[in-house]
């Protein structure tokens, strides 16, 4: 009867685990196999049959010093907008917890609306405020004809503003609904203790939160790695001489713009591996440090 009961949540997460195996393993593997094959516009018109190639395609992949600048400059631009967006989400949570109800209904529903927006919109409405001409930011500071699209690292910096703008909600609803949920004698205490919030909030919450934390993080990396639609629309699918190019990016570029499907799927095997090294890690980590997910 005990190894019935135990059994039970996996046969009710079946169903599920079905849909998505079929949803994710099958691309996965074709994924896996057209990057193994030679693969251009020649086989997709039918006029040379795909042959097998192994990993030729990674080795050229990895001998081009364009694809470690890319990976490089990825790498960075991904860890800036993770940790500006946990500051963001886990500040504004805090902040949630200190306000009266009015004021938390309409940051909430603040952030829902951010978050609710389509990436092209949201991207095309910054593009609009920062024009060059007509955007309002040029006309409130008082600078005319500046191109904030022109230099990479102010380009990098706007579509990380955009990425945070449209993450921090879902890291803010997280670590509130976390934070509602510590029990509020543990909190007290520690206020009479003497404890200030800053010391609270690290010394408590952070390690009580520890669990949401992790999927609030991990989340975050995956979103913030793979980001496609905002670089594509307002860097116009990657800046002057793809100076502003991510991995996403140039994937897309090289499987379509390029006609190398066999060099792009490389580059999509290689982006799913970074992720799940860096996934596997980090719950690793958690665990050796006593909080079983």
């Amino acid at each position: 009867m005990k190894s019935v009961k135990t059994r039970a949540p996996l046969w009710l997460l079946l169903p599920a685990a079905v849909v998505l195996g079929g949803l994710f393993l099958y691309p996965m593997y074709q994924l896996g196999l057209l990057s193994v094959l030679d693969f251009t516009q020649a086989q997709v018109s039918g006029g040379q049959p795909s042959s097998f190639v192994g990993a030729d395609n990674y080795t050229e992949l990895f001998s081009d010093p364009r694809f470690w600048s890319v990976l490089g400059a990825t790498v960075v631009f991904a860890a800036a907008c993770v940790i500006a967006t946990l500051a963001v989400g886990a500040g504004l949570a805090v902040l949630l917890t200190r306000i009266s109800r009015v004021p938390r209904l309409l940051l909430s529903v603040a952030a829902m609306a951010a978050w609710a927006v389509p990436a092209v919109s949201g991207s095309t409405t910054w593009m609009f405020l920062f024009d060059t001409d007509l955007g309002f930011v040029n006309q409130l500071l008082g600078i005319e004809g500046f191109n904030w699209m022109y230099d990479r690292y102010t380009a990098f910096a706007l579509v990380g503003a955009v990425v945070v703008w449209a993450s921090f909600p879902f890291v803010m609803v997280t670590l509130y609904a976390g934070i509602e949920a510590i029990p509020k004698s543990v909190l007290e205490a520690a206020s009479l203790d003497g404890a200030s919030a800053w010391r609270t909030f690290w010394r408590i919450m952070v390690p009580i939160l520890r669990p949401v934390l992790a999927i609030v993080v991990i989340q975050s990396i995956i979103w913030d790695f793979k980001v496609f639609t905002q670089i594509y629309v307002m860097t116009r699918g990657g800046g002057l001489a793809g100076q502003n190019l991510t991995l996403n990016v140039y994937a897309y570029q090289q499987a379509f713009a390029s006609s190398e499907y066999s060099r792009g799927a490389a580059i999509g095997v290689v982006m799913m591996l970074i992720l799940l090294a860096v996934t596997l890690l980090y719950l690793r980590t958690l665990r050796r440090s006593g909080e079983q997910l």
